[in-house]
């Protein structure tokens, strides 16, 4: 790359102007001398030598305009357009450098990935009022979703692009704009659009080192937005891209400390962190704990390899069966604790032998060794605390064991325990 010359200053301009003009001034009178000389032998009458430097005294002010004067002016306009675009560049970073600290700002108060969507439909809003879209890739990777957008009644431009793979800009990793979508190396994701022939940009969004979105924005037919809007866009992917991946960072650790690596279940110590919102009051719930039968044999018969899917598989099964507020965890080896809340020990023991039926079910393929599954069930009837409802359950999980395993056991005397609170779900 070469280096920028730089500009001359003011004082060097002056001092090749006095020296241009002295030359020129030396060069006419050589040039008037020499001619009388030439001219009549060097006998002149006064009114000749007066005429001659008359007519080169016009000669060197016309020599001056076309070598001196003329350059100077070109220099000078030039300098100025150079220090105009200069101070235009200057404030042109200076408000983009604006707009990346407030935007930085905003997102770092987003403590959720919704609330810096909010923060991007707002800052397109004050980037461009054409019409503007953020679409980003789903948990599959594999659909586009529109998730923020802006225009002038507040809907974006629209793109039909489904999927990641199929959006230019994401493929290249890199800005694409289109001056008209009727050109042949238009998007084809802008033709035929109810508005009719337009112009585009779009701005790839990374997050974590992959390409999952875009930043789109439509303008005029042949009149593309301008290189300020594009760069605020890019600015705006920028920061967007950061922010995301920071968020979906920090919750995916924080899903990893609170599940259990193999089967996706709560583990126990966030078993133990939420539990206190369903017993911690005058609360109805159930509790089952549920062991896998002969898992030791089952490990040295077959493999650990077939324990690990055992265990996956049982997880998915008793998953599939519960309802979303319900928590399932692993609480240690091959055994699980699961609490409903608002439920009784017969609901939660529907449920459980429901789960039973559903694994043999799901082994019945011979794709895997069969096992099977005992399960304690008890409520808050049992006791006074968490502590006395899962020491109940386990002691009906042993009874299923030594009764001969793969059956569902309440905890004994149920209905003698006279403490009932909250509203019961006694099926589901």
């Amino acid at each position: 790359m070469e280096e920028e010359k730089p500009a001359p200053s003011q004082a060097a301009m002056a001092a090749a102007f006095a020296a241009r003009s002295l030359l020129v001034q030396l060069l006419a009178i050589g040039v008037a001398l020499g001619s009388a000389i030439l001219l009549g032998g060097g006998t002149w009458a006064v009114s000749q030598i007066v005429w001659v430097v008359a007519v080169f005294s016009v000669a060197s002010s016309v020599l001056q305009t076309v070598l001196v004067t003329r350059p100077v002016q070109v220099t000078i306009s030039q300098q100025e357009a150079l220090v105009a675009a200069r101070e235009a560049d200057l404030l042109g970073q200076a408000r983009r450098q604006k707009l990346d600290s407030r935007l930085s700002r905003a997102l770092e108060m987003a403590d959720v990935e919704e609330d810096a969507l909010d923060v991007v439909t707002r800052a397109m809003q004050s980037v461009t009022d054409a019409p503007a879209e953020l679409l980003l890739a789903d948990s599959s990777k594999a659909h586009l979703v529109r998730a923020a957008q802006s225009g002038p009644d507040g809907i974006g431009p629209g793109c039909g692009v489904a999927s990641p793979s199929n959006c230019a800009a994401v493929r290249r990793g890199q800005t694409m704009s289109f001056a008209s979508s009727d050109d042949l190396d238009a998007c084809p994701h802008l033709r035929a659009r109810p508005t009719g022939a337009c112009s585009a940009a779009c701005v790839p969004v990374t997050i974590l080192g992959q390409a999952v979105g875009v930043l789109h924005t439509t303008a005029a037919d042949h009149a593309p937005p301008d290189q300020r809007t594009v760069g605020d866009l890019e600015t705006v992917a920028t920061q967007l891209s950061a922010r995301v991946g920071m968020i979906r960072a920090l919750a995916r650790s924080e899903v990893q400390a609170s599940t259990d690596p193999l089967t996706g279940l709560l583990n126990r110590r966030s078993l133990d962190d939420q539990i206190g919102r369903i017993a911690g009051g005058d609360r109805a719930y159930a509790v089952v704990m549920v062991d896998l039968d002969h898992f030791k044999g089952l490990n040295d018969a077959h493999g650990h390899d077939t324990g690990d899917r055992s265990l996956r598989i049982f997880a998915a099964t008793l998953r599939n069966a519960v309802r979303p507020g319900d928590l399932v965890s692993r609480h240690g080896g091959e055994e699980f604790l699961v609490v409903f809340p608002d439920t009784d020990a017969d609901a939660a023991a529907a449920v459980a032998e429901r789960v039973r039926e559903a694994l043999a079910l799901a082994l019945t393929d011979g794709a895997h060794p069969t096992f099977t599954a005992s399960f304690g069930v008890a409520d808050h009837r049992v006791g006074r605390t968490f502590a006395d409802v899962v020491a109940a359950a386990d002691a009906a999980l042993l009874t299923a064991k030594r009764d001969g395993r793969n059956r569902v056991v309440l905890a004994p005397h149920l209905a003698a325990v006279d403490h009932q609170v909250g509203p019961l779900q006694r099926a589901w």
